[in-house]
């Protein structure tokens, strides 16, 4: 049962690494274009873990997700190895209006907060902030949840995920790119494959394809089958972060103020900055900000290309807000509101394009082969599969993804009720159809 799985991101590893469980050594291949491994979301995003903060369609999912996310740390070591970290989340003044019924990630496009989608039942509390969250005269921290949320590193588990999946036997090629389809009889049998540096073609044998290419998928899978009867509707989100240190906020806080906890912190538009910060305290007394977005900039051909589009004036407003949340209070006693930068070091600055899709809700699935276009099809046991359109949310549902694909991919029940979306409205290109096409049930 040969598997090619296009994107060595997050999701890509996720499926790897399970696929390779239960499979022989060189029966599965990941192809990915950039020359740097994990260039884009899967290497920049926040890291984030929540167990129920999902509209109903992706409830199980994330549940699911979770629970794999605490068991592989657990099993491996997280906690040393990628920063596996159980948290608490905060939001900041308390506007944030949790439970509202948001569906999908409407909040991403009003620019609200993430935080409206967690549990519908809140603490409803207040408690003391992190040392190193300024929180000035009038502001209320308020707990929104202690419980079933958690903070990894995702770079980090990411090389995991990758180095576990190569060493039982996945083939890693890249920089490389699939050209093309090779079929007997209008069956797949292979994908060709150009390696960008050397420029040499190959065919690998496949069966089974699973395009996961993030942000890129639309483009690969448009490009693989230019005769296809639908398009895939996921589109790029470009969003800035910033990792730094605080003087207010190192090992020693961390382990013995916080307890080896980490903090989420969720705002919206404070200080009329025009965009809802959110902040992460990750281990080894990192903390994360990002959420400001970008949504006209345009794709570039390869993931590792992201940091030549930088605006350095938007880096410039992230961390100006950096400063009013984050920078420590000058003679507030006094009347002095001004905050100083002196004690935050900017340790990485970045900019990446997350996947998203119009519903709000990711794209897992498998496509039926009369969609394909050309007379295509699968053999009775292999398919074309697509896992992509998971927003903000792709570190706290890859590993799910990743279960759930490989159990499509083995022709098994998936262990998520991923029913609501399995049934995913694409965009059909034929005008001759009418209403909307959806792709098989599972």
């Amino acid at each position: 049962m040969p598997t090619v799985i296009l994107g060595g991101g997050i999701i890509g590893s996720a499926i790897a690494y399970y696929l390779s469980e239960t499979h022989p050594p060189g029966d599965i291949h990941i192809i990915e274009s950039s020359t740097a491994l994990f260039s884009s979301a899967s290497g920049y995003a926040a890291g984030f873990l929540a167990k129920d903060w999902f509209s109903p369609d992706v409830a199980s999912l994330g549940e699911l997700s979770f629970g794999l996310h605490e068991r592989l740390a657990i099993e491996y070591g997280g906690v040393e190895r990628w920063g596996y970290m159980k948290g608490m989340a905060l939001s900041y003044d308390a506007t944030i209006k949790r439970g509202s019924g948001s569906q999908g990630d409407e909040w991403m496009d009003r620019g609200g907060s993430r935080a409206e989608m967690a549990s519908r039942s809140t603490l409803g509390s207040e408690m003391g902030a992190p040392a190193w969250l300024t929180v000035r005269s009038g502001v209320e921290v308020e707990r929104i949840s202690d419980v079933d949320t958690a903070q990894v590193d995702p770079l980090r588990l990411c090389r995991f995920l990758m180095d576990t999946a190569v060493s039982r036997g996945v083939q890693l090629h890249h920089p490389a790119r699939a050209t093309s389809l090779v079929t007997d009889s209008g069956t797949l049998t292979g994908v060709k494959m150009v390696d960008l540096v050397s420029q040499e073609e190959s065919t690998l044998p496949c069966t089974h394809l699973v395009i996961c290419a993030g942000a890129w998928t639309s483009r690969v899978f448009e490009d693989l089958f230019p005769s296809a009867q639908v398009s895939i509707p996921v589109s790029q989100l470009t969003g800035y972060s910033l990792v730094l240190r605080s003087l207010r906020h190192t090992l020693e806080h961390e382990q013995q103020t916080y307890g080896g906890r980490c903090h989420a912190i969720f705002t919206e538009n404070p200080f009329s900055c025009g965009f809802s910060p959110e902040i992460f305290s990750r281990q080894g007394g990192e903390i994360y900000i990002a959420g400001l977005n970008d949504p006209d900039m345009p794709l570039p051909g390869l993931a590792e290309e992201s940091r030549n589009l930088i605006d350095r004036d938007e880096l410039r407003r992230l961390k100006a807000v950096s400063t009013q949340l984050m920078g420590r209070l000058v003679d507030e006693d006094a009347g002095v509101t001004d905050v100083n930068m002196d004690d935050l070091e900017v340790l990485r600055e970045g900019l990446c394009f997350r996947p998203v899709t119009h519903r709000g809700t990711p794209v897992v699935c498998r496509v039926d082969d009369d969609f394909l276009g050309d007379g295509l099809k699968t053999d009775g046991h292999g398919g074309i599969f697509v896992a992509s359109g998971h927003g903000p949310w792709g570190i706290s549902l890859s590993l799910g993804t990743g279960r759930v694909v490989a159990d499509m991919v083995e022709g098994v029940r998936p262990r998520a009720d991923v029913k609501s979306q399995i049934f995913v409205i694409f965009e059909v290109r034929d005008p001759i159809l009418q209403g909307s096409i959806t792709c098989a049930d599972f």
